[in-house]
C-alpha cells in the first residue's frame, strides 16, 4: 500500500504537533508547581478544590466579621465601663447627701458634682464609633441615644431616642452574635439624677423633709438597677468575646486542614512530572529523527 507524500507529512505534522503539546504542558506544570492547569486534567479534583476554595473564602469572611465584632464589642465594654465609674461615683454623693449631718452649702456642692456625673453619663451613652454610629442606639444608629430637651420640666428633660434593636453579624455557619448594646434605661435615670440635683440645689434645703428623702430615694435605686444592668452587659460583652475567640481558632484549624487539602490535589509531584518530562523530550526527538530519516528517502533510492 503506498501512502502519498502529503498524508505522510500531514501525519508526522500532528504526531510532533502532540507529542510537542505534552511536553509544554509538563514543562508549564513544572513551572508553576501545579498539577492541574485546566479543569479538564482532573474533573474530579477540580471540582472538589472549587469547593474547597468556597469553603476558605467563607471562613476568611467570618474571620474577618470576628476580628471587626472583637473591636466593637472592646469598643462597647469600655465605654459601659467608664459609665460604670460615673455612675459610682453619683451613688456615692447620693449617699453621702442622704446624711442629715450635711449643710445646704454642702447639698449645693454635691448637687455641682452629681450634676457633672450626669452630664459625663448623657456624653457616654451618645458616643459614636469611628463611622459617626451611635454605639448605643440599638439598629437607629444614625440617632442619639439619649436626647435631651432644656425646655421640658425637671425630670422629663432626657428621652431615650434609640432602640433595642439587635445588629447581628455571621461569624459562623449559623451562627451569629450581637454586635451592639442597648441602654434603654438610661434615659430614665439621668431624669432621677435631674431631679435630684434640682433638689439638692434648692436654697435651706432639708433632706430630712420626706419629699426631699423621697427624690434621693427614688435616685439611688434607679441608680442601682441601672448599674446592674450595665454590669450585666459588661459581662455578656466578655462572654461573647470569648466565644468568638474559639470560633475564630476553630475557624483557623479548618482552614489549614482545607489548605493542606487543597495542596494536595493541585501541587505537583516533581519526581513523577520529570520521569514524563523525560519520556515526552525523548519521544519528541525519535519523532524528529524519524521524520528527517523517512523524508529523505526516495523511491529511486532502491533502483
Amino acid at each position: 500500500m503506498r501512502i502519498a507524500s502529503t498524508q505522510y507529512q500531514a501525519t508526522m505534522v500532528n504526531a510532533l504537533q502532540n507529542a510537542n503539546a505534552r511536553l509544554s504542558n509538563v514543562m508549564e506544570q513544572m513551572a508553576s508547581g501545579q498539577r492541574i492547569l485546566l479543569p479538564s486534567d482532573d474533573p474530579v479534583a477540580t471540582l472538589r478544590l472549587s469547593r474547597l476554595n468556597r469553603e476558605e473564602a467563607a471562613l476568611n469572611q467570618y474571620r474577618d466579621n470576628i476580628g471587626a465584632l472583637s473591636t466593637r464589642l472592646t469598643q462597647n465594654e469600655t465605654a459601659l465601663g467608664g459609665m460604670v465609674q460615673d455612675m459610682l461615683g453619683a451613688r456615692d454623693l447620693l449617699l453621702w447627701a442622704g446624711n442629715g449631718g450635711n449643710t445646704p452649702a454642702d447639698l449645693s456642692a454635691m448637687a455641682g458634682s452629681l450634676s457633672a456625673l450626669r452630664d459625663s453619663l448623657l456624653y457616654s451613652s451618645n458616643q459614636r464609633d469611628q463611622e459617626g454610629h451611635y454605639l448605643f442606639s440599638g439598629t437607629a444608629t444614625d440617632t442619639a441615644t439619649v436626647s435631651y430637651n432644656g425646655t421640658a420640666p425637671v425630670g422629663t428633660r432626657y428621652t431615650f431616642t434609640g432602640n433595642t434593636g439587635s445588629q447581628q453579624v455571621v461569624v459562623g455557619e449559623g451562627v451569629t452574635q450581637s454586635a451592639n448594646s442597648t441602654l434603654s434605661g438610661m434615659a430614665q435615670l439621668l431624669n432621677w439624677l435631674d431631679s435630684a440635683v434640682a433638689t439638692l440645689q434648692t436654697p435651706g434645703v432639708d433632706v430630712s423633709n420626706p419629699a426631699t428623702r423621697l427624690q434621693l430615694t427614688t435616685a439611688l435605686n434607679g441608680l442601682d438597677s441601672t448599674l446592674s444592668d450595665v454590669n450585666g452587659q459588661i459581662a455578656a460583652l466578655g462572654g461573647a468575646r470569648n466565644i468568638l475567640d474559639t470560633l475564630d481558632t476553630n475557624h483557623s484549624h479548618v482552614s489549614v486542614s482545607n489548605q493542606q487539602a487543597m495542596l494536595a490535589l493541585s501541587q505537583l509531584d516533581y519526581g513523577e512530572a520529570a520521569t514524563r518530562l523525560s519520556g515526552f523530550t525523548t519521544a519528541v526527538q525519535a519523532t524528529q529523527k524519524a521524520y528527517a530519516k523517512v523524508s529523505s528517502l526516495s523511491l529511486f533510492d532502491i533502483l
